[in-house]
């Protein structure tokens, strides 16, 4: 399928999802997140990809939302609009989803890679909500996303006072899984991806969804899901072939039921 503002291809069992709006330093539009999520979507339900990368450019992933679109728009237009709720559709991705950053992830780019299941970042990246700045606060997740990753502290000067945090201060704060250098951040996310695309397919499905909970819910209730989760397991094939595999000292093959 052909898009305007992105680009898609596989790498093997990884689907990549290249953000392309250059001349606007990928600021997100809502023809950018429609086919953001519907590449997603695609990649998803294809059952010969494991994971996803989501990137940018070496100079930004995306350095906000497209201000322009929105500084007209009324309240009612904003809750009626789509805008917002399409970030919903990160979130609901059953496969991991990893941001590749480099350069600027601001505003609805600092959402955007906060939405994915895990970061990867270039020495270069820098992660803002600078909403402040022109009078409205993050919209798309910006203030629940940052305060359970860095914290209420580093969170609040954010948001309150426009921090932005070097991809150094991510990394220690929580933010990113790890720091590399630019010329490989790309690369490294793949490899990541590859990784987990080459495990059990339905373990790592429900693996994200346990992890996912214990931020959505309280810990009575996850621990429960997860629970759930683990017995659910040894009803599959994958289950039975991996454990088998271990005890002969073999690779297991894994048929995603």
């Amino acid at each position: 399928m052909t898009y305007e503002t992105i680009l898609t291809e596989t790498r093997d069992r990884v689907g990549l999802i290249t953000l392309n709006r250059p001349k606007a330093m990928n600021a997100l539009n809502g023809t950018l997140l429609t086919e953001l999520i519907d590449a997603l979507t695609a990649f998803d339900a294809d059952e010969n990809i494991g994971a996803i990368v989501v990137t940018g450019s070496d100079r930004a992933f995306a350095a906000g939302a497209d201000i322009k679109a929105m500084a007209s728009a009324s309240a009612v237009e904003m809750l009626t609009g789509s805008f917002v709720e399409l970030f919903d559709g990160i979130r609901k991705a059953r496969k991991p989803v990893i941001a590749a950053v480099s350069g600027y992830a601001l505003g609805g780019g600092c959402e955007l890679a906060m939405s994915c299941d895990m970061i990867v970042a270039s020495e270069t990246a820098k992660f803002g909500q600078p909403e402040i700045t022109i009078g409205v606060i993050p919209g798309a997740g910006g203030t629940q996303r940052l305060t359970r990753a860095v914290g209420k502290a580093i969170a609040m000067e954010m948001v309150l006072n426009n921090r932005t945090l070097s991809a150094q201060e991510a990394q220690q704060f929580g933010l990113v899984n790890r720091v590399v250098p630019t010329e490989r951040y790309l690369d490294e996310a793949l490899m990541l991806a590859a990784d987990v695309a080459s495990r059990a397919p339905l373990a790592v499905r429900l693996g994200k969804e346990s992890v996912n909970k214990a931020f959505e819910t309280s810990l009575a209730e996850g621990l429960e899901f997860e629970r759930r989760a683990f017995y659910f397991l040894f009803a599959t094939d994958d289950q039975k072939e991996g454990m088998a595999a271990f005890v002969e000292k073999r690779k297991p093959k894994w048929k995603g039921k």
